[in-house]
């Protein structure tokens, strides 16, 4: 069910870049690409902040952040960097990258899958609930 609704969530996006690319002038296209960039990159950098030390480059389950941006989302850091470079894809007024962006939240995807698998062996009956109170 996740998985299909970030496809759809994805491909929606996309088109919309797409129609934005091609309506507006470089102009708007730099500033609403500008502003995505804006409230994407503050909000990566808090929930960088929020995840401290149990931040990883692989998947490990070092403790359970449950609080901040992680109480809704359970990827944040994913989220506001691909908000960022769907932003950054409208500024540039490349279409051609959304096929790069698409690729990079396929392999998101199945990394957040695999951290999932990780925080459920060690933490149990406290992650599944977390991820119950989370959006999707």
């Amino acid at each position: 069910m996740r998985t299909a609704v970030l496809s759809i969530v994805v491909v929606l996006l996309a088109v919309a870049a797409v129609f934005l690319i091609r309506a507006e002038s470089s102009r708007e296209a730099l500033l609403t690409g500008g502003a995505i960039i804006g409230v994407a990159v503050p909000l990566m950098v808090i929930a960088r902040r929020q995840l401290g030390s149990a931040f990883s480059l692989t998947p490990q389950a070092k403790s359970l952040v449950t609080h901040g941006l992680y109480a809704k989302i359970p990827h944040p850091l994913y989220v506001f960097l691909d908000l960022a470079l769907f932003g950054l894809i409208i500024a540039l007024r490349q279409p051609w990258l959304l096929l790069a962006w698409g690729a990079l939240i396929a392999n998101q995807a199945r990394v957040a899958r695999r951290e999932s698998l990780v925080l459920e062996q060690a933490f149990g009956d406290a992650y599944r609930d977390y991820r119950r109170s989370t959006w999707w």
